[in-house]
Parts: C-alpha cells; structure tokens; sequence
C-alpha cells in the first residue's frame, strides 16, 4: 500500500468536502492540492467529481419546463376571476389585462369588456357592504384622501382595520359627510367614540349625525407631524443663519486685507445676532415639542390633568416665542391652543380604563399609574428593570396580574387614525392607475379589502384573516367565492 493511499484512506470526510471545494473553486493546481494534503491526483480528481455530481443534482429542476404540471379549466368564469385578481391583487390597469390575457392566453379581449366584468361583481360587492352589521365597531376612525382634486371619504374600524366607508364625493362638507354617516348608521354604526383630523367639514358631519353623544376625539397623528415640520423649518432657518455668517466672515478677511472690514462690521454684527437668536429659537421649540411628544401625547403617560397643565405650557412658551418665530410658530400655536381637549380625549378615556382596573383588582390607583409609566421605557434599557423591580416588590402575586390588564388597556385605547393612513397608502397603489373614481369601483375595492386575508401582520391576531372577519369573529369564504365564483383546486 502507497503512503498516498494510505494518507487518503485516513482523511476525514471534512477534509474530504475542503479537498473538492478548493479543486473546484481552481485556487490552487490540483498537483499542489495533492502535494498538500499527501494524496494523489486521482484521489483529488475524484473528490472534485463527486462534489460536481452533488452540486448538479441540488441545483437540478426536480420536473423539466416543458413538463405539465396540471391542467386549467378555461372558463368563461375562470376568466372573470382572472380579471379580478389581476386588478385587485397585482394593482393591474385595465389595458394590463387586455395584454396579458392576449400573450399568455390567446384571449382577445376589449378593455371595455374588462370594465363590464368589474361592474358586475361591483355589484355584488356592493350589496355585500350594505349588508354588513356595523354595530361591533367601538372605536371609529376617519379621513379624506383626494383624487385629482376629488375628495374621498374613509372610515375604518380600529380594532379590525375594517373599512366601513369609502365612497367619492364632490364635496367634505358638513352635509356630505353627515349623510354618509347616517347611512352607516343605519347599517348599526354606534362606536363608543370617533378619532379624526381638525377638518371642519368631517366634525360637522359628526356633530349633524351623532349629536354631543359620540366624542370625536382628535388625531394626534396630524398634530404631532405638524409639530415636526415647525421644528424641521425652524432648525433650516438656524442652519441657513449659521451659513450666511460663515459667508461674511470670509468676506471680512478679503475686506480687512484691503483696509475696508468697517464697511462689513454692521451686516457681521446683525448676522450674528441673527444666528444666535435663530438657534436658541430652534432649540427652544424642538425642546417643547419633545417634551409634549414624550410628557404629554405618549399613550403611557400622567393624569389627564397634569396633562392639560404640561400642554398649557407647552402653549405658552410656544405664545411667548412667537415675535421671533414668526407665522409657523404662530400658526402651530393656534392649532395646539384650539384642539386641546379634543387631542387630549384619549387621556380620559385610559384614566377611566386604569380606574377600572384598580376597582376590578382592588390595586391603589397610583399603583395602576406607575404600572403604565412602566410602559414609556425601553425594556432592554436598566430604568425598566429597576422600575419593574420595584413594582414587583410592591405588588408581588398581583404584578403579572395587572400587567397584563394595563397592557391590554393601553392596546385598546388608540390615539391617533393611523390605521386609516395605512389604508389610505394603500388605497393610492389602486388610485393613480385612473384618472377618474367610480363608485363601483370603490365598491368593489372596499369589499376586497374587507375581505382578503393577512398574509403578514405585526399583529399576529391578524394573520390568516380578513377584516371582516376580525370585525364580527365569524369565518367567512373566499372573497372570490362570495362573489359566486368556484375556485380552481389542482386535483
């Protein structure tokens, strides 16, 4: 027996597989592999051999292309729900179906064609939506969304992302959106309150159809983006200040070269008091408005009354900043100042949810109030730890207990319609494939959307099921199938 034979019987099959990748990978010479690992060239050959073998079975098509995997029932039917899902789940225009159905099927087919096939199922969707009991809805959430200049009116369930309202209109007047809420009224709308924007004509609507007995509490979303634009604006104007003063530096040297620097020394000095007053003003209110976005607007935050006492505040310095600030402090001043009560809704509604649970768990309320600030920090950070230690050690076999029940409070108590804006994000992939809305159309898409299931969720209550059936806690068939359709099953 050679030494190389004997060498290579002896190799594991680790450095077997580090034999085969270096041959194939063409690093070294195979006569320097053998050399290295003791082995012979016929021993290299064949260990490249079968990793080549391998490697083309993995990657090989289990079934060849030309092969057929099973068979389609092209129907008149099928072609419909073909139209549907191309439209509603691949976002296709109406031109996009034409094309397809004409490379891939050998269909020749009018967009007008397609059109009358969506109207018919519009329809139906639309008696679908009429249908629908609306009365489980408890948090209502509404807005607008414009479409070449057309306003749409939305209204979705928080709890269910259902959306119970999607309908084209000429106007947002008090008129317009007191209709369409009466009419979901009579579909059993009746939520415990209403969250929504500062639009005028959408809290008239609420006033017409509800009276003073249904809050419409307002969007903390929209209050807080505005905030952030003051903020981004005020911080530009700092940099723009800072910028300017660098310019005139630089041609104070140039001027100071040839004995003229006084001519620049008025414009230097009221550059610099510029730049200094923007910078404080800038500092100052990105100061406030982090302050009422942590202390005042966050979820897991004081009573509703040192609430309303930090928000003054905030209001104040805000009023008092205005003479340099100009216009845009004003403006977010004035829009703070106005909607108080109605951005701070959500604060009463969690005070009485923790007085509940303090009642039901027979718990001190500032127990219950801690237990919620516990929800403000980061739990990989040590406050949280320390924090949740102490609570620990003051309720002891209650911790978990009101854990819990203060958790699912706080899920349960939107603030802001963020839900609606993730509807409306979606609503625009539909949206700006035409020019123009139809209320079949809209019909149609609102009882898709109601209807499709989650694929993915961060809320894992959510995945596998449609809105509708989230809503009512009922299963319900395909969307294809409530139309009338038979799915294609493969044998």
């Amino acid at each position: 027996m050679s030494p190389a034979s004997s060498v290579a019987a002896t190799l594991r099959p680790e450095t077997r597989q580090q034999i085969a990748i270096e041959a194939l990978a063409k690093s070294k010479p195979i006569s320097h592999l053998a050399t290295d690992y003791e082995v012979s060239r016929k021993f290299v050959y064949e260990q490249s051999g079968k990793a080549k073998l391998a490697l083309n079975e993995s990657f090989a098509p289990t079934t060849p292309d030309e092969q057929i995997l099973f068979h389609l029932p092209i129907t008149k039917a099928w072609l419909c729900q073909l139209m549907l899902g191309l439209v509603l789940i691949c976002h296709s225009s109406l031109r996009g179906v034409v094309e397809l159905l004409r490379d891939v099927f050998d269909v020749a087919i009018s967009a007008s064609t397609v059109r009358n096939r969506l109207n018919t199922a519009a329809a139906q969707a639309s008696a679908i939506n009429g249908a629908q009991d609306l009365s489980p809805i408890e948090v209502d959430l509404r807005d607008e969304i414009f479409q070449c200049s057309n306003p749409v009116l939305v209204g979705v369930d928080a709890a269910s992302t259902y959306c119970y309202l999607l309908a084209l209109a000429e106007h947002r007047d008090a008129d317009t959106w007191g209709c369409h809420l009466l009419d979901a009224v009579d579909q059993g709308l009746a939520p415990t309150r209403t969250i929504a924007d500062a639009g005028s004509g959408l809290r008239a609507g609420h006033q017409a159809a509800f009276g003073d007995e249904i809050p419409c509490h307002g969007d903390v979303f929209h209050i807080q983006h505005q905030c952030q634009g003051v903020a981004n604006s005020l911080t530009r104007q700092a940099m723009g200040a800072t910028t300017r003063r660098q310019e005139l530096e630089q041609k104070m040297v140039v001027a100071k070269q040839k004995a003229q620097g006084h001519c620049l020394s008025k414009k230097m000095t009221l550059a610099r008091q510029h730049e200094v007053s923007a910078i404080a003003l800038a500092q100052d209110v990105k100061t406030l408005i982090g302050w009422l976005n942590h202390d005042v607007l966050e979820l897991a935050g004081p009573a509703l009354a040192e609430r309303q006492e930090l928000y003054d505040f905030v209001v104040a310095e805000l009023q008092f900043r205005e003479t340099i600030g100009g216009k845009k402090v004003r403006v977010l001043r004035k829009a703070l100042q106005n909607q108080r009560d109605d951005i701070l809704g959500f604060a009463q509604v969690l005070d009485d949810k923790l007085a509940d649970i303090a009642q039901q768990l027979k718990t001190p309320l500032p127990l219950v109030r801690e237990m919620c600030l516990l929800f403000r920090k980061q739990p990989t950070s040590n406050a949280y730890w320390q924090a949740w230690n102490q609570l620990h050690q003051k309720l002891s076999g209650q911790f978990h207990q009101l854990y819990e029940a203060v958790q699912a409070a706080m899920k349960q108590t939107p603030r802001a319609s963020s839900m609606v804006e993730n509807l409306n994000s979606r609503l625009r992939n539909y949206f700006f494939l035409r020019k123009q809305l139809g209320p079949d159309y809209l019909n149609l898409l609102q009882f898709f959307l109601n209807s499709r299931q989650f694929m993915r969720s961060e809320c894992e209550e959510r995945v596998g099921k449609s809105p509708t059936e989230l809503m009512t806690g009922k299963s319900h068939p395909h969307w294809l199938e409530l139309l009338g359709f038979k799915r294609f099953q493969q044998a």
